[in-house]
């Protein structure tokens, strides 16, 4: 009885690591963001969307959305990730994406923003917001 509940958690818990990542920007955000775009944006190699219009791109603090978010679009681990961001604020070249509690967090700042970018489990998406990919 122990293994099944164990076996049960398990598949639970991989079920929550396999969640859809939706890449959301402002409702009122016209610009057109494809794959590496995001990439860039997210690793401080751009600070501006396509059209030239600033971006302000936004992280989460750490969640298993940031682990899906960074293995799905960015293509780097976690520990990867600091490094990069180790040595982009070391060097002076770079800050990384101020990091938020949550998705509903996230949801707030784009909508409130104009030009901010961010990431949130896809089944949090809400009408405040345009997705603009599904990871």
């Amino acid at each position: 009885m122990i293994k099944k509940i164990m076996t049960l958690g398990l598949l639970l818990a991989s079920q929550a690591a396999l969640a859809d990542v939706a890449v959301i920007v402002n409702s009122a955000n016209a610009s057109t963001v494809d794959d590496g775009t995001i990439k860039k944006l997210f690793l401080g190699k751009s600070k501006s969307f396509a059209d030239g219009s600033s971006a302000t791109p936004v992280n989460q603090d750490g969640n298993a959305v940031f682990d899906e978010f960074n293995d799905k679009v960015i293509g780097k681990s976690s520990s990867q990730l600091n490094a990069h961001w180790s040595k982009l604020v070391f060097t002076g070249k770079g800050t990384p994406p101020k990091k938020l509690d949550n998705d509903q967090a996230v949801i707030d700042f784009v909508s409130s923003n104009a030009d901010a970018i961010g990431y949130i489990d896809a089944s949090k998406v809400t009408d405040a917001v345009k997705v603009i990919g599904k990871y």
